[in-house]
């Protein structure tokens, strides 16, 4: 497609909600363009990989495959969470096929070149020839593993595979800013609280749908029950993030009637109230006054995402019968809106399909999203991504 007739495309996107389409089908079925624009808004932004509480002690590892990318997290000596590609710079063998928690170096499985946690190549073993350890060409200084810039947030473990992207804090001002208060200590669940769904849908289709509240009544009518359609409010940072809040959070109470401890010092629109949103490109976060959860989507294909959710406290541990009820619950939520991505995903095989309309009412955060994809696209193409 000429270059010009891209830029209407984009044009339309981006135009105002009233006479915007949504992005054009080709994001969710092409390759070509899937890849281009996986370059724009993955690639060279601050993308969500894991959290740290996946690596909760010194020497825990996890290898991680992230847009066909071999990475290695880990937490280093000092407790520093460390994300490395997974490679040796050897032969560009796999160090770590599995998580596991590494005593001293990590080594090499291929040759035994071996390295610290902190990345360091440490040792070569024959690298000189036999009983020779080290040779004039080979400068362990200059070989150590390639680290990936990372930064946390929320326990969220973020990475920037360009490593050209602006400073995470500068990014997502806004958004650190607004949730301050929950910037403390977050107390993973442990196993109880955190599971994977996999979904036969392009990973955008999840942040669409998460970002309004549109579909509450419909999808959700557990949910909408107790905090209505009409309790909710709209949440959008241009460029950044967007979602929906609520007035009405009920927080779930065992069978003695008893909750999970609040977080200390919250103003009083937490007491009633929860936010929900969708940080660009691909995390999805929520906080209460007793807990927040963090999903993580892994683009796997064009038509298929895993969604990893992590459900944190405001203390460790809380009950474990209610952690499980809170899991529990929260799954069944995210389960029920699985149908209405994958049908969204399916539609868009459509060719008569133009992408779609935005109910200026209800869509601003969806809208909002699609902005942000296609300038970034724009960008991409302009050079200035």
């Amino acid at each position: 497609m000429p270059d010009d007739i891209r830029q209407t495309v984009f044009d339309r996107v981006r135009a105002p909600i009233e006479q915007a389409n949504g992005l054009p089908n080709a994001h969710y079925t092409d390759p070509a363009t899937i890849a281009e624009e996986t370059r724009a808004v993955l690639e060279t932004t601050w993308a969500a990989l894991a959290v740290g509480a996946d690596v909760p002690e010194p020497g825990d590892a996890r290898p991680l495959d992230f847009l066909g990318q071999p990475l290695l997290m880990l937490r280093d000596e000092a407790g520093m969470v460390r994300v490395f590609f997974n490679i040796c710079r050897h032969r560009g063998m796999i160090l770590v096929d599995a998580p596991r928690k590494i005593e001293g170096a990590i080594r090499c499985p291929y040759h035994s070149w071996c390295y610290a946690k902190d990345g360091r190549l440490v040792a070569t073993p024959h690298v000189g020839g036999p009983g020779q350890n080290a040779h004039p060409g080979i400068d362990r200084a200059t070989l150590g593993l390639v680290e990936v810039r990372s930064h946390i947030w929320m326990d969220v473990v973020f990475i920037n595979l360009s490593g050209d992207a602006p400073a995470f804090t500068q990014v997502h001002a806004d958004l650190i800013a607004r949730w301050a208060e929950f910037d403390r200590p977050l107390h993973h669940g442990g196993s109880d609280s955190c599971f994977t769904l996999e979904v036969n849908t392009n990973w955008k289709l999840a942040v669409e749908n998460y970002c309004e509240s549109y579909h509450l009544p419909w999808v959700h009518p557990g949910l909408n029950s107790y905090s209505r359609l009409e309790d909710h409010y709209h949440i959008a940072q241009p460029g950044r993030y967007s979602g929906q809040g609520t007035l009405v959070y009920r927080q779930l109470r065992g069978t003695m009637e008893e909750v999970f401890p609040d977080f200390e010092g919250l103003c009083d629109k937490w007491d009633t109230g929860a936010e929900y949103v969708a940080l660009y490109p691909n995390l999805l976060l929520g906080v209460h006054r007793d807990h927040t959860f963090a999903i993580i989507l892994e683009p796997v294909a064009h038509d298929r995402t895993r969604e990893h959710v992590h459900i944190y406290y405001a203390r460790p541990g809380t009950d474990e019968v209610m952690r499980a009820k809170n899991a529990t619950q929260w799954k069944g939520v995210f389960v029920e809106d699985i149908f209405v991505v994958e049908g969204m995903q399916r539609g868009r095989f459509a060719s008569g399909f133009d992408g779609g309309r935005f109910s200026p009412a209800m869509d601003g955060p969806t809208h909002c999203f699609h902005d942000w994809v296609a300038a970034r696209m724009q960008a991409l193409r302009e050079g200035s991504a």
